[in-house]
């Protein structure tokens, strides 16, 4: 996991016990004031987002215990975990760039390409210049690497 990743992850832990629970038990004693419990759709609403917010946080806590940070800064060379990589898409000229990172924290939207996914999978490996084929859902797409810098 990259630090940012790490730091991301933790701060979420901070809010679901500092904020989110709080809020959860709260919300739980307002709606048990409301007497019959068994027809209470805000204590059953409640309820049901104190098992999301404990959920989270055990998720959480098991990750953050178990992640390696790994600092891509120190990295170099072909591509590998933590490397920021610049691609065109042969077909279309469209130019990405994508940071491959660990599953807890990739988000394909803000750049943050799984590890696990079959594009990263594809470039590992690689290096600037080299043309990479990759079966996605979509079909076969091709990329050209333009740059790989690790940051």
């Amino acid at each position: 996991m990259t630090r940012a990743g790490h730091t991301a992850l933790d701060e979420e832990l901070k809010s679901l016990k500092t904020v989110e629970r709080p809020a959860v038990i709260r919300a739980i004693a307002e709606a048990r004031e409301h007497g019959d419990l068994s027809e209470n759709a805000e204590y059953h609403a409640a309820r049901e987002r104190q098992s999301f917010v404990e959920g989270r946080i055990k998720e959480l806590e098991a990750l953050l215990s178990r992640a390696e940070v790994i600092d891509p800064s120190k990295l170099s060379g072909a591509i590998k975990f933590g490397a920021t990589v610049t691609l065109v898409d042969e077909d279309t000229e469209e130019e990405r760039t994508y940071q491959i990172v660990g599953e807890a924290e990739a988000d394909i939207e803000k750049g943050l390409l799984n590890i696990n996914s079959p594009l990263a999978r594809a470039l590992i490996g690689k290096e600037e210049g080299d043309s990479v084929e990759v079966r996605t859902p979509g079909g076969e797409r091709g990329y050209e690497v333009l740059a790989v810098r690790y940051i």
